[in-house]
């Protein structure tokens, strides 16, 4: 019995050794507008099959990974108010896609009300780097975002830049 149980012990320290990590990883940033923004998410492998499963229309998030706003901001058109938010995409067909928030926390498996979701002025890519985990952060805007404050996305070789400014 003993030996049994110490050969337990040993693939239990085997597995959690081996075991692939995930990090809990959080930012904080002063928009130009004088809002800080934090970002709060837990890495998470690049499962780009599942992205493409996914049906149209559909807000998901990979793993909920969080913004919180201390003061409201104006990202073009859309006003957004200090608060929690969920990050998530929206697809809108197989090579484009939508970085969007919603309001509070959305429990892992549920369908999001789609009328509180709020869309930001994105610009999807599907070229350059590839992302083997999930990463979020904030960065100055390119091309038709020049200028501007962007929440950045990317999963695999997907990549969103969603304006915040």
């Amino acid at each position: 019995m003993k030996k049994f149980a110490f050969v337990i012990l040993v693939l239990m320290v085997t597995t959690v050794l081996i075991a692939h990590p995930h990090f809990a990883k959080s930012i904080t940033v002063d928009l130009p507008s004088g809002v800080k923004a934090s970002i709060s998410y837990r890495t998470t492998p690049s499962n780009e099959e599942h992205a493409q499963n996914v049906q149209v229309g559909t807000f998901v998030t990979p793993r909920g990974p969080s913004l919180s706003l201390s003061g409201e901001i104006t990202a073009g058109s859309v006003t957004i108010p200090a608060g929690e938010y969920t990050i998530g995409v929206i697809k809108n067909s197989a090579n484009d896609w939508t970085l969007a928030l919603y309001p509070g926390r959305v429990e892992r498996g549920a369908a999001p009300d789609m009328s509180k979701v709020i869309k930001l002025d994105s610009m999807f890519t599907s070229s350059g780097s590839n992302a083997a985990h999930l990463e979020v952060d904030v960065q100055p805007g390119h091309g038709r975002l020049a200028g501007k404050s962007v929440l950045n996305l990317q999963f695999g070789s997907l990549a969103l830049d969603g304006a915040l400014s």
